[in-house]
Formats: structure tokens, sequence, C-alpha cells
């Protein structure tokens, strides 16, 4: 008898196809995400799981699929998921990073040259109809990148490649992570190790690359927005609530800093109601950091591998926990 799979969301059909074929596999096609009563309802007694960042698989859900071998999420984060109660319950948790590093990186670079360089803005500009006049030279000008400082926080793949994007715009590099990277590195990247203190003064723009946890939970609050430039700008293609959204909204708003570029946000999709949705010193992206055709493919192949590895007791390509 062929093993139970669910998935919370459909995958692209390459990756539904080798599923199908070897497993009795159940995909949900209601609501997005999909409301906990439904999931679970549904994984009582599957063998796997694929889910997606924004479903929550928590003590109570892991308790109630009874079979269950292997969760296999489609995201590099896996902070939705109860990592140490899976790994107690000896389920294998297997999750996708590297293969969206590029993307991601390149992102924030995006977002780091529109809101700096107001490309966006001038964009909404035209579309409404208000370039009525020839800029002049103090009318709509944005910041250059050569020679800012870009303080990078959390220096792991995504900062790592977003600091070779930001070195061939002769920016200056300097970061801050849990562990310092080795001379050599440094050296070869061009970026220098500084307190998270000197970062947050000396930088002018800053760059998000750290996990939700306990203690990066609203760690971008007033106090911190008040100690950056004036003229300094935020970017965030991490996780959401790593920013305390109401007072990057006052921030931005009083132009205590300059600018931000944000494609994650503390309670997602957000709408045109939204506090930040108003401002015209942010740029906002809808959560595509990984979304190029290339990576979603390659998050889909390393997920299935993840869900075949598990469901035979084996550890998943990319592991987390057990």
């Amino acid at each position: 008898m062929k093993k139970k799979i669910f998935l919370t969301r459909t995958l692209h059909e390459f990756a539904l196809k080798e599923l199908k074929r070897k497993y009795n596999l159940e995909v949900h096609s209601g609501k997005i995400p999909i409301p906990e009563k439904t999931l679970r309802s549904k994984i009582k007694d599957i063998d796997g799981l694929i889910c997606f960042p924004y479903d929550k698989i928590n003590q109570e859900t892991i308790d109630i699929a009874k079979n269950l071998k292997v969760i296999s999420t489609y995201s590099v984060g896996f902070d939705h998921i109860d990592i140490e109660y899976a790994k107690s319950k000896k389920i294998r948790v297997g999750y996708t990073p590297e293969v969206l590093t590029d993307a991601t990186a390149d992102l924030a670079f995006s977002l780091m040259i529109d809101v700096m360089r107001r490309v966006s803005e001038g964009d909404r500009i035209i579309r409404k109809g208000e370039w009525k006049i020839i800029y002049g030279a103090h009318d709509y000008v944005g910041y250059d990148l050569q020679g800012k400082t870009l303080g990078i926080l959390g220096l792991g793949r995504i900062g790592k490649t977003l600091a070779k994007r930001a070195k061939a715009f002769d920016m200056k590099l300097v970061y801050h992570n849990r562990n310092k990277i080795s001379k050599s590195l440094e050296k070869k990247l061009g970026i220098k190790y500084v307190s998270f203190s000197e970062l947050i003064k000396s930088s002018d723009i800053i760059s998000i690359h750290v996990p939700h946890t306990t203690e990066t939970n609203h760690l971008f609050d007033m106090k911190i927005f008040e100690k950056m430039k004036k003229t300094s700008f935020l970017i965030n293609t991490s996780r959401g609530k790593v920013v305390k959204e109401k007072d990057l909204a006052k921030a931005l708003k009083k132009k205590i800093i300059a600018g931000a570029g944000l494609d994650v946000f503390e309670m997602e999709p957000i709408s045109s109601k939204h506090i930040l949705s108003k401002l015209e010193n942010v740029v906002l992206a809808p959560h595509i950091g990984s979304s190029t055709k290339e990576t979603r493919e390659k998050m889909a192949q390393i997920t299935v591998k993840n869900l075949n590895l598990g469901i035979n007791g084996k550890k998943p390509f990319f592991s987390v926990g057990y």
C-alpha cells in the first residue's frame, strides 16, 4: 500500500507527477494558508507532510498525526514548525536553503537601489499623471550607492552574497554576526566586523538577514531607528517580525530615517490600508525573495527529495534537528 502524503498547497507539475507516482497524494486546494482546523483533519493518518512557511505546525498539530515520519517545508525558514517537538517524536524535518541565496540577495539589492534612487516612487508619479515638468537641479533627488556604508546584519549565505553585489558598486561593507568569519574571508569580501551598536550608528544602509527568534523579535524598534543616521535606509528580506512596523512607519513619516525597502511583514499579506502602504519613502514587495522561476523549481525539487528521504527513515538532504 502506498504511503499517504498531504500538501498544504500545490507544487510544480513535475513535482506532483513524482509524488503521485510514489504515494497516495492529497493536495489542499482551498483557502491559503490552510485553516488550522482543516490541516488537523487531514493529517491524522498521513506519513508525510509538505508545508509552506505560513503553515503553523505546532505541538497540537503534530500530536494528531500519529503516523507522521517527515515534514518537508517549501522554505528556507522553519520557525513555523515546532522543531524540538518534532525531533522528540522522531519526525524528520527538511527545508530548502542555499538554492534561494542568489535570488534573495538580488532582491535585497533591488530594494536598496529602488528606494535610494526613488524608482517605484517615480513610477507612481508617472502613472498618476503627476509628472508635469522636467526636474531641475534640486528636484526629485535620490542617493548614490557608491561610497555608502552597507551594514549587513547576519552574514550567512545571503548576507555574503549581498556583500559581493555591493562590492561591485564600490560600497563600504561592515557586518555584525553571532560569530565572526575568518580574516581571510573578511579580506576576500572586503568587509569589516563591527558591534551591533556600531553597525546601527555608522551604516548608510542596513540590510537584515537574521532569523526570527525571541532575541530578534522587534529588534528594530524606535530606540534603534533613533540611533540610525537620518539619511539611512533599512532593507528587510528576512522575517517581518524582526521589525516593529508601527515604529518603522513613525520613523519614516517623521524622517527619523530616510527610507526602507521591505519584502516581509509582521502579518502577511498586507493591503493598501496598511500603515506602510501610505508612505512614499518605502518600497514594498509581496514576499518574493525567492520568487524566480529557476529558484522556485529548485526549491520544489529539494522539497520532494527531502520528503522521499525522510519518509524512508533517512536524513533529508537539508535537515533540521533529527
